[in-house]
């Protein structure tokens, strides 16, 4: 993530409870927990806080994106403008999913938790949709994947910095 860009979230948001910036940050898509972890670190919070806050925060979309993406994207689908959004979000998500295609829940565990750009659990719970994975087996897969990577994130973050 870039410094303007921290910059200005942290600004923008400088009136939340340090703790709600975590989780709002590490809630949106991109920046995810990876971005979440960074701020958290930057606002002074403790270790634990970063991977507590991170982890929740990147968390929360994920049950609604695995039980609304599939309706909501059949009825925008009539629109030409998301019809090129679908088709682009969806060729970019197959050629990073191999390993979910080949190992199902369990490749999204590797999905989510390796910190590479465009894995997460954003992607993965796309994944999860185009590979028909049941809700319960996916949302369990992204958890621990989230998880992991936090683990990682933060540990390199409180170690290096």
């Amino acid at each position: 993530m870039s410094d303007d860009m921290r910059e200005f979230l942290v600004q923008t948001f400088s009136f939340l409870p340090a703790e709600l910036i975590v989780l709002l940050i590490s809630a949106m898509p991109i920046l995810e927990l990876r971005g979440g972890i960074v701020v958290a670190h930057q606002l002074g919070l403790s270790y634990f806080e970063a991977l507590l806050y991170g982890v929740i925060g990147n968390i929360l979309p994920i049950i609604p994106i695995l039980l609304l993406f599939q309706p909501v994207s059949t009825w925008m689908l009539r629109f030409d403008v998301y019809q090129r959004f679908y088709h682009w979000l969806y060729d970019r998500t197959m050629k990073k999913s191999d390993n979910v295609e080949k190992f199902g829940a369990l490749g999204l565990i590797l999905f989510t938790a390796v910190p590479l750009p465009t894995t997460g659990a954003y992607s993965a719970c796309l994944a999860a949709i185009l590979f028909f994975i049941p809700l319960q087996s996916a949302f369990l897969a992204i958890l621990a994947g989230i998880v992991i990577a936090g683990f990682g994130v933060t540990s390199v973050m409180y170690a290096i910095f």
